[in-house]
């Protein structure tokens, strides 16, 4: 008797994938994504070591964090002059705050004498008269990031007695003006705060695309932060954000969500722009098990706006959704190949929240969409396990559910190969992924 053959045959597009492990001198080379630069129906997925080795998760937070808009926090908690938060992109800690007329401001988070983190991770004001001060040598900078003293000023703390000691005005070749604090571009869409670490960044316009327009509506830029957590997550940022955009996987991971996001009501709903889009309508009504009820709904929505849900995954990492009377948000940052820490957000229009009600209905979304998310994370990191596996080499899209993770792959591929390029959007608004027979 012969022994079955185990052999793939030889027109397997699983052939055709790179061995593992990919040389990492070849990460930047277009032919190593060759399989993934098919059209979406006879594409196969991202290479494995894009969620599994250092020396891509290194190249991508170079080519990919370090150079473009990447959503890193809120404009509320920046909503006034001397307000602050410290973010980390890409490995650099990164200071945001408004200077006293009101403008915003980013910095890395240096001091320009020797280096000192200027401001602690959860600092969320400057300091006494709006002052950025180094806790080592007491250099001092204004919200504009001017240097004001090297340490002699008002309030440096030096000893009485001793200031001419500590006084730099006289030191060769050396003038503060040149020595303020290092710049980095800041911008905002909505609630959202963006921070770019290239040299000359191009405007975040050009990365949202058509996105301002299609939520014009809905006032984003006063919705404000209700509640927020925090996850460890031990999987690649990548796989957070392509379970996010298909919902291919809701009857078997999400029963209570099915019920409220029926497969049957998505839409993919992209544009141009960096960004992958679907959305559910009509929003169905809360169950037993929870859902999108709880607040009120926004009043100055149109008829379409006003029973759907926007699912936006905002490159690179950012998850976002938009309700008719709520967000919901999911910030995550890469901290290696193999974990991410999410930062979960759940915003309101004052709108909405002007209701006896209110409290009580922000407390059953928040439980709703924490049980929805760590029945993902289960699953993404079940899978971060299955792709470390070497016998493992990339997997078949599946065309109807997962044209969103392909136009995300190939702008993961665009910005590791040096291709600047901005996906254009579908032919129709909206695109039934059901369409009638």
């Amino acid at each position: 008797m012969t022994a079955e053959s185990t052999v793939a045959p030889a027109t397997d597009p699983y052939t055709a994938l790179p061995a593992r492990p990919v040389d990492p001198a070849l990460f930047t080379e277009e032919s190593t994504y060759a399989a993934t630069r098919r059209p979406v129906e006879l594409s196969s997925t991202l290479i494995p070591d894009a969620y599994t080795s250092p020396e891509f998760f290194a190249l991508e937070q170079e080519r990919i964090f370090a150079n473009g808009w990447v959503a890193a926090g809120f404009a509320g908690d920046v909503d006034r002059p001397g307000a602050c938060v410290v973010v980390d992109v890409a490995g650099r800690s990164v200071i945001v705050t408004r200077n006293r007329h009101g403008a915003l401001r980013g910095f890395h988070n240096v001091c320009r004498h020797r280096a000192t983190a200027l401001l602690d991770p959860d600092t969320r004001e400057v300091g006494r008269r709006g002052r950025i001060r180094c806790p080592y040598h007491n250099w001092t900078y204004d919200t504009d990031g001017a240097c004001l003293g090297t340490p002699l000023f008002e309030g440096s703390d030096v000893p009485e007695g001793q200031e001419a000691i500590f006084d730099t005005s006289e030191a060769r070749g050396f003038d503060r003006a040149d020595y303020g604090l290092l710049p980095v571009a800041v911008e905002t869409w909505g609630f959202l705060l963006f921070v770019n670490l290239a040299a000359d960044p191009a405007p975040l316009a050009t990365q949202l695309g058509d996105l301002p327009q299609r939520f014009a509506d809905y006032g984003l830029e006063h919705w404000v932060p209700q509640r927020r957590r925090s996850y460890d997550v031990a999987a690649n940022y990548k796989l957070v954000g392509e379970n996010f955009m298909e919902y291919y996987h809701l009857p078997w991971v999400h029963p209570e969500l099915s019920l409220v996001s029926k497969i049957s009501d998505h839409y993919r709903w992209q544009g141009p722009g960096m960004y992958t889009g679907m959305c559910t309508t009509p929003v169905s009504r809360n169950t037993d098990a929870g859902g999108w009820d709880g607040l009120r709904p926004l009043s100055s929505l149109g008829p379409q706006d006003a029973d759907s849900g926007r699912f936006v995954w905002l490159f690179p990492s950012t998850a976002l959704v938009v309700l008719p009377n709520h967000a919901f948000v999911l910030l995550n940052r890469p901290v290696a190949a193999d974990r991410t820490v999410e930062t979960a957000v759940l915003l309101a229009h004052p709108e909405s929240l002007d209701d006896p009600d209110a409290e009580a209905g922000l407390d059953q979304l928040e439980r709703f969409w924490d049980l929805v998310n760590q029945q993902d994370l289960e699953i993404i990191e079940r899978v971060q396990a299955g792709v470390a596996n070497p016998a493992y080499r990339g997997g078949r899209m599946c065309f109807r559910f997962e044209e969103p993770l392909h136009r995300f792959q190939n702008m993961v591929i665009d910005r590791m190969v040096g291709v600047d390029r901005v996906p254009d959007g579908d032919a129709e608004t909206m695109t039934p992924m059901f369409p009638e027979p």
